[in-house]
């Protein structure tokens, strides 16, 4: 039987060897250090699902230890804790429940609404603020997922939220058409601001967190620049604001206008499964997972590596700049220099949670964007810091790049190890006996 084997005389230099570093001939990391990079980057993003949830689990817990500790009440029943121990912790219990009640009645279900309706609208305002931080958690995904860490999606947001914006209220259009262009629009300025890193990751090297942080700052001083021109200030007004997108140009309502929810969300259902089916069923999507695993594994099967670096960044930044879209004809309507709030930073965190996988995205998206709607009302209502919503999702992210921590509290992998030799032993009983 004959092997079919490459022809080394026909192949490209790209497929025979990795490319030279700047200075020395080898624009590629030693193999050593790129897969210990490599390594690390995939252990925390795409690491079990279950320590995932355990990390928010223990995120939540110690958010409702630090709220009891700070609370007022709780202070109070602690200056006589050793004679009547028990009325500290049911201050400290009412502490953390009551603002965990209230995040929750904020978020998701409010019993005390005048109508069904109302009583969901918490849960339209999740979704509505998970909208951006689904797409552009896709778009840090997406890179992961190929080896890289996008940290980009702040300036690759705020580009596609700049190319729709303009689309928006510069350009006169019928309905459906004019929003078709504003989407479009909104994707091609993200994936231009992609691009970039990804071009020259893969044709000089240069690391694309160095990269895509730099490109952050630059557009987010391009759009407060951009917002005191003629072309993009709205007339009339000193302050950095666009004029208001047309009517033709935004994102409809899915349930009315006592509602903010739009199609937006639609749009990240739409993407969470394009990327899915991308990643899982298509040719490209297998290359770019082979380049993540190990790109000089794929260089030797054929893959072209640099094409897939520019591939996915430039992918990465449609997805974000979509997010960019959300927020500027969705939510906003207006383009203001502070369109992208934090969703890109969040984003990562998003991503992380969701370990990479596009649904696991799309939930870790929804419950960051349950915090988010939820603080206010928190705040509100019991007077706890908005910012312990920030803190849980540090610790979360903190949990999450330490898996063997997680694993430790909550003694997994000792159970394995007392399972596994538990088995053993009946297995050596069974042999003995037979």
């Amino acid at each position: 039987m004959s092997v079919n084997r490459p022809n080394a005389g026909s192949a490209s230099e790209e497929t025979a060897a990795p490319p030279p570093i700047p200075g020395t001939g080898d624009t590629t990391p030693a193999p050593d250090q790129e897969d210990r990079g490599r390594g690390i980057l995939k252990s925390i993003a795409t690491g079990s699902s279950l320590v995932a949830i355990l990390a928010v689990v223990l995120s939540i817990i110690l958010g409702g230890l630090l709220i009891a500790l700070t609370d007022e009440d709780v202070a109070a029943a602690s200056t006589y804790f050793f004679s009547r121990p028990g009325d500290t912790l049911l201050a400290a219990w009412e502490a953390a429940s009551g603002a965990y009640a209230a995040l929750f009645q904020g978020a998701v279900f409010n019993p005390g609404a005048d109508s069904l309706g109302l009583m969901f609208r918490p849960l339209t305002e999740t979704l509505t603020v998970a909208t951006p931080l689904i797409l552009a958690g896709l778009g840090v995904a997406v890179a992961f997922r190929a080896g890289l860490f996008n940290i980009g999606a702040q300036g690759q947001i705020i580009l596609g939220a700049m190319f729709a914006g303009w689309i928006g209220f510069s350009w006169h259009l019928p309905f459906g058409l004019h929003l078709l262009f504003v989407v479009l629009a909104g994707f091609v300025g993200g994936a231009l601001w992609g691009v970039i890193p990804g071009l020259l990751k893969a044709r000089t090297g240069a690391h694309e967190v160095i990269v895509t942080i730099m490109l952050n700052y630059i557009a987010i001083y391009l759009v407060g620049f951009l917002l005191t021109t003629p072309s993009f200030q709205n007339p009339g007004s000193s302050n950095p604001i666009s004029p208001r997108l047309d009517d033709t140009a935004v994102f409809p309502q899915i349930l009315g206008p006592q509602f903010r929810l739009h199609l937006g969300f639609l749009v990240a259902i739409a993407a969470t499964y394009g990327v899915w089916w991308l990643l899982n069923r298509s040719t490209v999507g297998f290359e770019l997972r082979a380049v993540g695993a190990n790109p000089f594994a794929a260089r030797t099967a054929g893959i072209s590596v640099t094409k897939g670096y520019v591939v996915v960044m430039m992918l990465a930044g449609g997805l974000a700049g979509l997010a960019g879209v959300a927020q500027v004809a969705g939510t906003e309507r207006v383009l203001t220099s502070g369109i992208a709030a934090s969703f890109g930073f969040d984003a990562i965190t998003v991503a992380l949670l969701g370990r990479s996988h596009p649904w696991g995205v799309f939930f870790a998206g929804v419950l960051f964007g349950a915090f988010r709607a939820g603080g206010v009302q928190m705040q509100t209502l019991t007077g706890t810091p908005i910012d312990i919503v920030l803190v849980v999702q540090s610790l979360i992210v903190l949990f999450i790049a330490a898996p063997p921590l997680v694993k430790a509290i909550f003694r997994i992998d000792q159970k394995k190890t007392a399972k596994a030799r538990k088995g053993s032993k009946n297995q050596l009983v069974s042999g003995g006996a037979a």
